[in-house]
C-alpha cells in the first residue's frame, strides 16, 4: 500500500511573494527565489501575517487540491482559499442532514468528545508516571480521576448542550493541573488555566499557535474526504467558522499539540525569551520561535505510529486524514460509528 504524507507549507517570513511557475509553487523574498515546491508534493499552504500569493497560484491551487489558509502573524486564521467544491455530492447532502438532527449529531460528537477527554486524561496519567516524584504528582493523579468521570458522563449523557457542558468542564479540570506537567527545566514556564484571546503567558501563546496549525490540517482533511468543513456536529454553525475542522481536531489537541508544547518547553527548544507582551495584555511568539515550533510539529507528523483502529502504519501527519475518512465512511453507511482516535 503505498502512503502519501501530505505536507503543508508554512510561510511565516514577512513580505514574502508565493507565485506560479508551471506546475509547481515560488517562494520569494524581495524578489529572489527562496523555494520551489511541485504542487503534488503540496496538501495545504499556511500563509502567517505579511504574505501575498498571486491569483494565478490560488487558481493552481484550487486545481489541486491543496488548502490555502491566512493566518496573522500570530495564528489567529482569518481565511482560506478554495475552488469549487469537490467531492461526492451524496456524503455532503448525509453530512448536512445528520447535522440537523440533534440526536444523529449527538451520537457522533459524543464519541469525539470522549475521545479528547481519554487522550487528555492519558496525557496526564503519562505526566504522573514519568515524574513520580514531582510535587505535582498527586495534583495530576487527581485530575487524571476527575477526567475519567467525564469520559464516563460524555460517553452517557443524551443531550447535545449537556456533552457542551461536559467537554467545557473536563478542559477546565485538564487544565487547571496543566502547569505541573512542566519540569524543573522549563525555567520561568507556568500557566493558570487556559487563556485565548488574547493568549495571557508564554505556553497559552505556543497553544494557541499549534492549534492554528492543526486546525487547518484539520480544514484540509475534511475538505479532501470530501466532507463540508464548515458544517460540525460538536460546533455550531456560524459564519466564517471551519465547525467540523474543529470537531475533528479535538480529539488530536491533547497528543498532538499539547505533548508538542510541552516537549519543546520541557527540553528547553523553546525559552522565555521567544515571547513578548503585547500592550493589549496578551504575548506574542517572536519569529526565530514560531519557526522553531512550525520546524518541531513537521517534524513530529513524520513520525511512524500504527493506527489503534485500522491496526496499520502512518504518519502521525496522516491521522486527521485518516480520521476524516473514517467519518466520510460512517456517514456513507459503511461504519456502525464513527471510531475517534484514542492515543495509546
Amino acid at each position: 500500500m503505498v502512503k502519501q504524507h501530505l505536507n503543508t507549507l508554512f510561510v511565516t517570513t514577512q513580505d514574502a511573494y508565493l507565485a506560479r511557475e508551471g506546475e509547481a509553487v515560488v517562494v520569494k523574498v524581495e524578489h529572489d527565489t527562496e523555494l520551489r515546491v511541485p504542487i503534488h508534493h503540496l496538501g495545504g499552504i499556511a500563509c502567517f501575517g505579511r504574505v501575498g500569493m498571486s491569483p494565478w497560484l490560488m487558481a493552481l491551487c484550487a486545481e489541486a487540491g491543496v488548502a490555502v489558509s491566512f493566518l496573522t502573524e500570530h495564528g489567529r486564521y482569518l481565511a482560506s482559499v478554495r475552488g469549487f467544491t469537490q467531492g461526492n455530492v451524496l456524503l455532503r447532502r448525509e453530512q448536512y442532514r445528520r447535522a440537523d438532527d440533534r440526536m444523529a449529531s449527538l451520537d457522533i460528537a459524543r464519541n469525539m468528545v470522549a475521545a479528547k477527554l481519554a487522550n487528555a486524561r492519558a496525557v496526564l496519567l503519562r505526566g504522573a508516571r514519568d515524574y513520580p516524584e514531582a510535587e505535582g504528582h498527586d495534583a495530576l493523579d487527581m485530575g487524571a480521576r476527575r477526567l475519567a468521570r467525564q469520559v464516563e458522563k460524555a460517553r452517557t449523557t443524551d443531550d447535545l448542550d449537556s456533552l457542551r457542558g461536559i467537554e467545557g468542564e473536563g478542559a477546565n479540570c485538564y487544565f487547571a493541573v496543566f502547569t505541573h506537567l512542566l519540569t524543573s527545566e522549563s525555567t520561568g514556564f507556568t500557566m493558570n488555566g487556559r487563556s485565548r484571546r488574547p493568549p495571557r503567558d508564554p505556553i497559552n501563546a505556543l497553544l494557541s499557535f499549534l492549534y492554528a496549525m492543526l486546525a487547518h490540517d484539520a480544514r484540509a482533511a475534511c475538505e479532501a474526504a470530501g466532507l463540508d468543513s464548515a458544517v460540525g456536529f460538536l460546533h455550531r454553525d456560524r459564519p466564517g467558522r471551519p465547525g467540523l475542522a474543529l470537531d475533528l481536531m479535538e480529539e488530536f489537541r491533547p497528543v498532538l499539540a499539547d505533548r508538542l508544547a510541552l516537549s519543546l518547553v520541557n527540553r528547553g527548544q523553546v525559552r522565555q525569551g521567544g515571547f513578548e507582551k503585547a500592550e493589549a495584555g496578551g504575548v506574542l511568539m517572536d519569529e526565530k520561535t514560531r519557526k522553531t515550533v512550525i520546524a518541531a510539529y513537521q517534524r513530529r507528523k513524520q513520525t511512524i505510529i500504527t493506527h489503534p483502529f485500522l491496526r496499520d502504519k502512518t504518519t502521525v501527519g496522516l491521522l486527521v486524514h485518516l480520521q476524516a475518512r473514517l467519518l466520510a465512511r460512517f456517514l456513507r453507511g459503511d461504519l456502525d460509528a464513527y471510531p475517534p482516535y484514542l492515543w495509546r
